[in-house]
């Protein structure tokens, strides 16, 4: 027979016991949500670095995609012009041609397969060679050439067309990489304005401490540059040293990374590409870091997407990221991936 007895009631101390262990729960939770915000205070420089880092990424690919406009606006507008003075040329020979056809009617009457072409297509009417054999020598060279400039045309206006496409594909490109650069440095912006005025003032005394050593000149050795041309760049670097940090900027008095470097060594008569990534195949790779000279390009991280030249004894000259200025650094600080002598 089944048995019927009820349950036996928890006793007052292991009501207790209970009520002790779900209250210091709810106090362990409360104060770990209370804890989460201090250890994110204490992690915004590290996340704001992050941002800055992605952000310059970022400013890479919008220098990349810009030279690219600026390359295909300079071809869309060489084949337009070209385009527009073939039109011009094709409307002179024609007019020739028709000219050919008036003196012709005057004195007895059209040839038959001139007055053919003037009222067809050319390009079908040359394609039938027994038309040639009741056209003169001359009429069958003009129409030729006709029938040469207007494929070229047409080539030329096809090829302006498909560029135009890519330009705005481009334009589109740059948009978005533009919008994503604002958008990582207003997150960081929001971060830092997160922290209190006592921890601003701290980040702003360690970024001033930085600027300042580099200010006072590192230690750079007295190891020689690689070229004449190096030497020369690392000095027109040098004299940027204090310079602002602004994504895109390629000087004279503001400069991203590579904005630095192409700068700098314009100054010494070098054109370099626009972009880390294309500056990392202008000239002989050097894979250790002990066989480096002054005025050797550098590059950082793993998609290259940072860059400055060496300045000697283990110290870049660089513009690092939004807030900070040009200047020294120990080349410890980011992963090096390899040099490159131009």
């Amino acid at each position: 027979m089944a048995s019927h007895r009820r349950p036996k009631q928890p006793s007052r101390a292991r009501v207790s016991v209970f009520t002790m262990t779900a209250a210091a729960a709810v106090a362990l939770t409360a104060q770990s949500a209370h804890a989460d915000p201090q250890t994110s205070k204490k992690s915004v420089k590290e996340k704001v670095d992050k941002l800055y880092e992605d952000a310059e990424a970022a400013t890479e690919k919008y220098n990349g995609a810009k030279e690219k406009q600026t390359k295909l606006s300079k071809e869309v507008e060489n084949l337009q012009d070209s385009v527009a003075r073939g039109q011009g040329q094709l409307n002179k020979m024609r007019d020739q041609l028709g000219s050919v056809a008036t003196a012709q009617y005057r004195t007895g009457g059209i040839d038959p397969s001139l007055q053919l072409f003037l009222s067809s297509d050319p390009d079908n009417y040359l394609d039938k060679a027994s038309a040639m054999d009741q056209l003169s020598t001359k009429q069958a060279s003009a129409l030729k050439k006709i029938q040469a400039k207007q494929r070229t045309l047409a080539q030329q206006r096809k090829e302006a067309s498909g560029k135009l496409k890519d330009l705005s594909s481009t334009r589109a490109e740059l948009g978005r990489k533009k919008k994503e650069i604002q958008g990582k440095l207003s997150e960081a912006q929001s971060l830092l304005n997160s922290l209190t005025a006592k921890e601003k003032a701290k980040l702003a005394e360690q970024q001033k401490r930085s600027d300042r050593a580099s200010s006072e000149r590192a230690d750079l050795g007295d190891v020689k540059a690689g070229s004449g041309r190096a030497a020369a760049a690392l000095a027109a670097a040098k004299g940027k040293i204090g310079s602002p940090y602004v994504w895109g900027a390629t000087g004279p008095s503001s400069f991203d990374c590579s904005g630095l470097t192409s700068w700098a060594y314009q100054q010494a008569g070098v054109s370099l590409p626009r972009t880390s990534q294309a500056q990392a195949n202008a000239g002989t790779r050097i894979s250790s870091q002990s066989a480096l000279k002054p005025g050797d390009l550098v590059l950082f991280y793993g998609d290259l997407h940072h860059i400055g030249l060496y300045a000697g004894n283990g110290q870049v000259l660089h513009a690092p990221k939004p807030g900070a200025s040009v200047r020294f650094e120990a080349m410890g600080n980011m992963p090096f991936q390899f040099g490159v002598r131009v």
